[in-house]
């Protein structure tokens, strides 16, 4: 099981061999999300707001895993690059539900467990449907559809509300999909571009987790029942 931990991981383009800096782009374009951390601690607005700063941190810490697994690139480091952001999605359906939504915490609570249930079964049931599996056909991306739905589906229902979020969800939403697009793309274009594209759904997503936490600091805390 240990060698299991160490073997190596070369899903992207850029990555040509097992050395430290094989990922050059991928590796250093990571340093957007601690930008992104950064601008998001300093320039607060209004009340305190500790979930918020937690939300700024956490995006941080995605790009420092990240980071370390487009260097070690081995199973290991994987974990260190998709536990903070599934930790970041699914505390953020929750967040957006109680800040956007007015839902109560048992109600948010209860809408991001259905959520992780359905992100959880929706790669099977697709491509049970497609009659192949569709996460290596997407370069592991079908695996974020799930998030751009909340974001639009939060989005409608905020803006529906009359929420000023709403828009810059849908927004953020439309900016998400880009991003996904250079990730899922990296592959196919490899003989085009050999540095591949993934480097660019890190400047991109840098941006998404930015504005994400910038609505949520603007509509502010939910008022107390």
């Amino acid at each position: 099981m240990a060698s299991g931990w160490w073997e190596p991981v070369r899903d992207y383009c850029e990555r040509t061999g097992p050395e430290f800096f094989a990922e050059p782009l991928n590796a250093a374009s990571n340093a957007a999300f601690v930008v992104a951390a950064i601008l998001l601690l300093r320039r607060r607005a209004g009340p305190p707001d500790p979930v918020a700063d937690g939300f700024a941190l956490l995006v941080g810490v995605i790009g420092l895993g990240s980071a370390l697994f487009h260097t070690l690139a081995v199973q290991w480091a994987m974990l260190a690059d998709v536990i903070p952001i599934a930790l970041f999605i699914h505390a953020y359906v929750f967040l957006a539900l109680r800040r956007f939504l007015g839902l109560s915490v048992p109600a948010a609570l209860a809408g991001t467990l259905a959520f992780a249930l359905a992100a959880a079964l929706f790669e099977p049931a697709l491509s049970r449907l497609a009659g192949q599996p569709l996460g290596p056909a997407s370069n592991g991306s079908v695996a974020y559809a799930p998030a751009a739905l909340a974001l639009f589906g939060v989005g409608a229902a905020s803006r529906r509300a009359g929420h000023r979020a709403g828009a810059a969800l849908i927004g953020i939403g439309v900016l998400f999909l880009v991003s996904l697009a250079a990730r899922t793309f990296d592959a196919a274009l490899c003989p085009l571009l050999p540095a591949g594209t993934h480097w660019l759904w890190h400047l991109l997503n840098a941006g998404v987790l930015y504005a994400l936490v910038r609505a949520a600091r603007r509509a502010g805390p939910p008022a107390p029942a």
